[in-house]
């Protein structure tokens, strides 16, 4: 028998794995997972070791990627609700691929510059947008309300693990190729996802043929029901100020495992995969701790107690003083992995399905479109400041932002809502 993870709700007599196409769609995402974990060690590799980029460089190429949410996200939701996901999902995917592998052709050929890389970060960051998306609005698809936690934490779960062999991959074709030959397995790992999609048999009903309403109509409406919805907008506001951090932080990671901890090229990838690691615990965590506490406690008690040990890593020092570094970044990512897993489902369990879309969309361009801005203020900070105050300063907000909660509706309850009520605040 195997448990919801959701309280109250029945045990239900086989596991997703169980189902072929919820298994094509965990296999597609855990495998693009691997290559985006490798290309996250690459990717600012190729600018710092093969192009000399400095703090200010690394930081815009960061905000490069996540830059398409604060331009598109938001009338993405409305897209992802009038054209077929799976569809959309495949066609995302493939152009993901030629994106990254035309790095490694461009430094093969020796015409790579830090220009193509930022112009591959902000178009393959334009495809993620639809790919974040429509994966939220694509798994109802697939699960009946009552699966979606458990189908969740599977998701993440996968891509915790993704994360923990990818930096290791990162580092062995980092060692043996190049910085730029590691984009290739991410461009692999695309097609590998939308081969997956491909082999998905089900097929939900195709949204509506023609929405006759205008598309900044559509888009005010999703925006509407979030700002009004208590529970959507503290996490909204959560999660804007905790990317924020986020970004600021990992725009300098590198720069700062390299040149303050004098940590090879090679061994990047390495220490990455602690903080994956933690996100396979997080993932694994999520059903127990909602269960024992209730969603919205146990979301509560996870950040406050996680979010804090990020404070180990600015402590690192170069040796044996890295350890640190690994601990904190485990637990702090292990944190926020469950903290995505019952954000995530709650919002698919509780938005209306005419929608759910926007509401996925809304939520996450909010929450995505402080990253490009964390990154850029990231990269100033270690410019101006150093790379270890800027670590301080940017880990020390994202510890402060789980207060946002605590000030919310959310810490008044023992569990988020299944499903929307029918009524908002004004």
């Amino acid at each position: 028998m195997t448990d919801t993870g959701l309280p109250g709700t029945p045990r239900l007599p086989a596991g997703l794995f169980a189902r072929r196409d919820f298994r094509l769609l965990w296999a597609g995402e855990t495998v693009s997972r691997l290559g985006s974990a490798v290309t996250a060690v690459a990717l600012p590799l190729v600018a710092v070791v093969t192009l000399d980029a400095g703090p200010l460089a690394t930081g815009l190429l960061s905000a490069a990627v996540w830059l398409p949410w604060l331009l598109i996200g938001l009338p993405a939701g409305v897209w992802v609700g009038r054209w077929r996901r799976r569809t959309l999902l495949v066609r995302a995917n493939l152009v993901s691929a030629v994106l990254y592998a035309s790095v490694p052709v461009a430094a093969r050929l020796g015409v790579l510059t830090l220009a193509q890389l930022v112009l591959v970060a902000l178009l393959a960051g334009t495809a993620a947008v639809f790919l974040g998306a429509g994966h939220q609005a694509y798994l109802p698809d697939l699960l009946p309300p009552e699966r979606l936690t458990e189908g969740n934490a599977r998701l993440q779960g996968g891509a915790s693990a993704a994360q923990v062999a990818g930096p290791g991959v990162a580092g062995l074709t980092v060692q043996a190729f190049g910085a730029a030959a590691g984009l290739l397995v991410d461009a692999a790992s695309f097609v590998a996802a939308a081969a997956a999609l491909l082999l998905i048999r089900d097929r939900p009903a195709p949204p509506a043929a023609a929405d006759p309403v205008p598309l900044g109509r559509r888009v005010r409406e999703g925006l509407a029901f979030v700002r009004r919805d208590p529970y959507l907008r503290a996490l909204l506001r959560y999660g804007a100020a905790a990317n924020l951090a986020l970004a600021g932080y990992q725009a300098v990671a590198v720069l700062f495992l390299i040149h303050d901890l004098g940590v090879a090229p090679s061994a990047v990838g390495w220490l990455g995969a602690a903080g994956a690691l933690g996100g396979v615990a997080g993932a694994a965590l999520s059903r127990p701790v909602t269960r024992r506490y209730g969603s919205a406690r146990g979301l509560l008690l996870v950040l406050l107690t996680a979010t804090p040990f990020g404070l180990l890593l600015p402590s690192a020092r170069p040796g044996a003083g890295v350890l640190p570094y690994a601990v904190g970044s485990a637990v702090m990512v292990g944190g926020v992995v469950l903290a995505n897993v019952v954000t995530g489902s709650f919002r698919q369990r509780y938005a209306p399905p005419e929608l759910l879309g926007r509401v996925v969309a809304t939520s996450m361009a909010a929450n995505q479109a402080t990253i490009p801005l964390g990154a850029v203020a990231g990269g100033v900070l270690g410019e101006v400041l150093g790379l270890r105050p800027a670590m301080w300063i940017t880990i020390a907000l994202l510890t402060a932002s789980a207060a946002l909660l605590v000030a919310s509706p959310i810490r008044r309850v023992r569990d988020l809502p299944d499903a929307w009520s029918g009524t908002t605040e004004k």
